[in-house]
């Protein structure tokens, strides 16, 4: 069997020091998920975070602003090419159906790049439906007293609480009915910046979205 990558090696152990929640559902939160000088490159993209008023709640209310590592994003940098790769690679799949219980083969990476101002904000919704798989890396620190987190909600009314978003922290969860999340709407002082990761079906209409679109996991 091949040694993992420096990268995968990283994202393995942050993975296998999650912490598992099962309420409301079933959630796992992570620490130092990517390597430092990664999120530093990360965060050093030159992408600017795009002038929103409103999303109405929703990201894809604004979808010709949204970035993403695909095939013209990994062939331009190095960076989004090695999440990609590692994120693609037999092992990270592998750990996350051991860990998560989901099954992955035959579906396609997506990753996307979010750069959230003041104004942004999300309505309760579960991801279920052609995701098979989320997970989130926040990859700055919030002002103090700006929880910049995940909201998470034990139905489409009721608040439960919002995970730690601290720099390279990261929430992952399985998609299912149940699975309420969003960002209630308040003060983002600067760029909440954070990578938004799918697993999705192979009938994902938006391929220039798909890290591989032609490549599914195996």
């Amino acid at each position: 069997m091949r040694e993992p990558a420096p990268t995968a090696r990283h994202f393995l152990s942050a993975l296998s020091a999650a912490r598992l929640n099962t309420a409301p559902y079933r959630h796992w939160l992570l620490e130092n998920m990517l390597p430092s000088q990664m999120v530093d490159d990360i965060v050093a993209l030159p992408v600017a975070a795009p002038a929103i008023s409103d999303t109405q709640g929703r990201r894809e209310t604004h979808n010709s602003t949204r970035w993403f590592f695909g095939q013209t994003e990994q062939a331009q940098y190095p960076v989004c090419r090695d999440l990609a790769e590692t994120l693609q690679s037999p092992e990270i799949i592998s750990a996350l159906a051991q860990t998560c219980g989901v099954a992955l083969a035959g579906s396609s990476l997506r990753i996307e790049y979010c750069l959230d101002t003041n104004g942004f904000w999300l309505e309760p919704h579960t991801d279920i439906g052609a995701k098979y798989f989320t997970m989130l890396i926040y990859l700055a620190d919030p002002p103090p007293g700006e929880p910049w987190g995940t909201d998470i909600y034990a139905s489409a009314t009721e608040f439960v609480g919002t995970a730690p978003s601290g720099r390279n922290h990261g929430l992952i969860f399985i998609p299912g009915a149940n699975t309420w999340h969003g960002f209630k709407k308040r003060q983002i002082t600067g760029v909440r910046r954070s990578l938004i990761v799918n697993y999705v079906t192979p009938e994902w209409r938006s391929r220039h979205e798909l890290a591989f679109p032609e490549m599914p996991v195996s």
